[in-house]
């Protein structure tokens, strides 16, 4: 029985295409989607950092999910490319660690900060007198130095647990990237069952997000209804409905991804869930929140 995992000095990722040709279609489709996310995010970062008017919680929590997204979609995309490119499935130990620790820190974070802009649309609409001495600039950057903190705790917690299991099962990760459910499947014994248990916990905590936003967005609906202009209440639902769009899709994917039984899991399946919920998101926000954003479309 092999006891430690520093036997693997490699692992071997999930080859997308076997042919040549699709490896090719692969690497230029990656380079599309990650040049789309890079552009899209990069604007909007540089459009709220300098365009005055923009300097409200709201924008200033949207370039915090820009960086969030620039950061995971860079974490997975172009390790995958150059493997497409090189013809190579490989990715050292340290390298799958980093990838584990990066994707989990930024997703996490960006969960709490999601939730963090529903409360903002909240305050905004159903407390607007409140709104300033709430949402203040230093609470700001407390909410946001929150979301980041624990999603930083959440990415070394998840990481110092995964790679502390020992893994005998081979190299091969089913998936095109590091995830953690790919890789306990490699563990030898229940050792995985505690990093398991550790994902359900982390992913009870994504539902209570979930739920505080659903219920952030009921309260909205609710008073946007009372609102007798039909512009006013047109205004409100074009900023909160592709906030809610945003959400969903990013929690659906994520807690399928990590919760569904290995019973009804093909690598395909997986695969399709995993390039939803890692690299949709960062190419949809900036899309999602500028088209429907006039104060942003004029700055741009």
């Amino acid at each position: 029985k092999m006891s430690n995992t520093s036997s693997i000095n490699v692992f071997l990722l999930l080859a997308i295409a076997d042919t040549r040709e699709l490896q090719l279609l692969h690497f230029w489709l990656f380079l599309g989607i990650y040049l789309a996310a890079l552009l899209g995010n990069s604007l909007i970062i540089t459009t709220v950092a300098c365009e005055h008017r923009l300097h409200t919680p709201m924008y200033f929590f949207l370039l915090n999910l820009s960086l969030l997204d620039l950061g995971s979609v860079s974490t997975i995309v172009p390790k995958s490319m150059v493997n497409s490119l090189w013809d190579s499935r490989a990715i050292s130990y340290v390298g799958c660690a980093a990838q584990v620790f990066l994707f989990f820190f930024l997703m996490s974070a960006e969960l709490y900060l999601l939730t963090i802009m529903a409360y903002d649309r909240y305050v905004a609409i159903c407390k607007p007198l409140h709104y300033g001495t709430l949402l203040g600039s230093r609470a700001c950057v407390h909410m946001a130095a929150a979301a980041w903190g624990s999603g930083l705790i959440y990415g070394l917690l998840h990481t110092a647990n995964t790679f502390s299991i020992p893994l005998c099962q081979g190299n091969a990760v089913n998936q095109f990237f590091c995830e953690i459910p790919q890789i306990l499947k490699l563990s030898c014994s229940d050792a995985y069952l505690k990093e398991l248990w550790f994902l359900v916990v982390s992913i009870f905590v994504g539902f209570g997000c979930f739920v505080f936003i659903v219920l952030s967005y009921v309260q909205i609906f609710r008073a946007v209804l009372r609102i007798p202009s039909q512009q006013g209440q047109r205004k409100t639902f074009s900023t909160c409905l592709p906030h809610l769009a945003v959400v969903s899709l990013f929690l659906s994917t994520s807690m399928f991804a990590h919760l569904k039984s290995p019973s009804i899991s093909s690598p395909s399946l997986d695969l399709v869930v995993a390039v939803l919920y890692s690299v949709v998101p960062p190419v949809v926000n900036p899309i999602i929140y500028s088209m429907r954003n006039r104060e942003l479309k004029d700055a741009l």
